[in-house]
């Protein structure tokens, strides 16, 4: 039977790379006052700057909700198709919860929860969508998806922790602290939760190359198929810096730019940027 692939709006695919693969993009919902927006669809990262600029408040974002993924289900069901769901972490948002829903009640649907977001959880659908182009069946997407889902690794140094401080996840006086010190945390995604680990210090272009240095030199344990450079407003030079640091560790067969989404935009501010790839 044919295969359909969806993702929900977070794994932060380009529009090239979802055209490539043929994906559909179920948006999560972003609400900026009393606006309640189709990520990627209706709001962009843009106006989320542009509402914590002017309001000092952070957007909020909800998962699609039952009758979203029962009517995407279904339309593919109806055409003659199995489908395999990618949803964010399951963690972080009931998405995923909402989907294996409607996929009970559809059924022919396989829900696989990344266990990660953003590019992290783009990797995954990428990884189905190349199964899918080898012939693979939809349950075999579905084992083999969650099978690769925690060899994922994923990070992001971020430059201010203001953000992070409007969405109650930090109090004031560390935020204060943190930029009286210039401190750049980096978040890691472990076992699908976002964790916070080492903290760097300096300005953001310096500390993003000590960033990539320390998560790939001394390293004989990833998969060079393929790695994302997924970034908030980061300056091209910078980017192209990040990439020449990549070749100087290893030979990927692809290095992937992606701008990232409403949700690390509103977890994370400008000028976050990280490097995802998979472990063998």
């Amino acid at each position: 039977m044919k295969v359909k692939l969806i993702s929900d709006s977070t794994c932060d695919l380009s529009p090239e790379l979802i055209k490539k693969y043929d994906i559909e993009i179920l948006p999560l919902y972003v609400s900026i006052g009393d606006k309640n927006l189709k990520d990627g669809a209706e709001v962009s990262p843009d106006d989320i700057y542009r509402y914590v600029d002017e309001s000092g408040k952070l957007p909020s974002t909800a998962a699609p909700n039952l009758a979203d993924f029962l009517d995407l289900f279904k339309k593919w069901r109806d055409e003659g198709y199995e489908v395999v769901h990618f949803n964010i972490s399951g963690d972080f948002s009931s998405s995923y919860h909402n989907a294996c829903l409607a996929a009970e009640e559809v059924g022919g649907v396989y829900v696989v929860d990344s266990r990660n977001l953003s590019t992290g959880q783009g990797l995954v659908v990428l990884y189905g969508a190349e199964l899918a182009a080898q012939g693979k069946s939809a349950k075999e997407i579905f084992d083999l998806c969650n099978a690769i889902a925690p060899k994922v690794e994923a990070s992001f140094v971020v430059d201010s922790i203001d953000y992070l401080r409007k969405g109650g996840r930090c109090s004031a006086v560390a935020a204060l602290g943190a930029n009286l010190l210039k401190l750049k945390p980096c978040i890691e995604v472990i076992d699908g939760k976002m964790t916070p680990s080492k903290k760097f210090r300096g300005k953001i272009d310096k500390v993003i190359i000590q960033y990539v240095t320390e998560r790939l030199s001394g390293r004989d344990d990833i998969d060079t198929h393929r790695i994302f450079i997924t970034h908030t407003r980061c300056d091209k030079e910078i980017v192209d810096e990040v990439r020449s640091k990549i070749a100087e560790y290893f030979k990927f067969d692809e290095v992937l730019e992606t701008v990232a989404g409403c949700t690390v935009t509103s977890h994370c501010g400008p000028y976050t940027l990280g490097i995802l790839f998979i472990r063998k």
